[in-house]
């Protein structure tokens, strides 16, 4: 479940910050300096807001989760995050054309707005993977509940999570790529 909050950490923050390149770049309405604080600012509300965003029913469905049964499927983490991206490249473009064009008014502020977002879904997905190490458990979305244009692991299809021990899937807890040690 960290993985489909983590997906869209990574886009979000390389976008933002192409996107607030490039907003430097253009003296702006508001001049390049009100824009950076004004950025900066956004920056912090943003990755606060989305980190927030929703915990109280990540915590009652990681609480009421059941044991993943023989006939749930689960879905690797490439395939979740591909799927999700997949899902979400149009509102991607849109977002990262929207932070662009408002740099004719503010600089770097559309740019510094998207990455805050997506630096507060990687602080979710960290929150969620601490979770799953207090419950010695990974925390999953059935693929059924999880469609790639919806893509929320709180939406209204979700009815509750699974839960696998921690060596399952080639997810660790908090969404991360399960490092396998070097043989010796």
């Amino acid at each position: 479940m960290a993985v489909v909050v983590r997906a869209g950490a990574a886009p979000l923050w390389w976008l933002g910050v192409i996107a607030a390149g490039i907003g430097v770049l253009v003296p702006g309405l508001t001049g390049r300096r009100i824009g950076v604080l004004a950025g900066a600012a956004l920056f912090l509300i943003a990755g606060a807001v989305v980190a927030c965003a929703r915990r109280r029913r990540y915590d009652a469905l990681s609480r009421a989760a059941a044991r993943a049964g023989r006939h749930d499927v689960l879905q690797d983490r490439a395939v979740t995050a591909r799927n999700w991206r997949r899902g979400h490249r149009w509102w991607l473009l849109l977002a990262f054309l929207a932070a662009v064009g408002s740099a004719v008014a503010v600089p770097a502020a559309g740019g510094l707005l998207l990455a805050g977002c997506g630096v507060g879904l990687w602080v979710k997905a960290a929150w969620i993977g601490r979770r799953e190490r207090a419950l010695d458990a990974l925390l999953w979305v059935r693929v059924d509940w999880l469609t790639p244009s919806a893509g929320r692991p709180t939406g209204k299809k979700v009815k509750g999570y699974r839960t696998t021990g921690v060596a399952a899937g080639d997810a660790a807890p908090g969404g991360t790529r399960r490092r396998t040690p070097a043989l010796v």
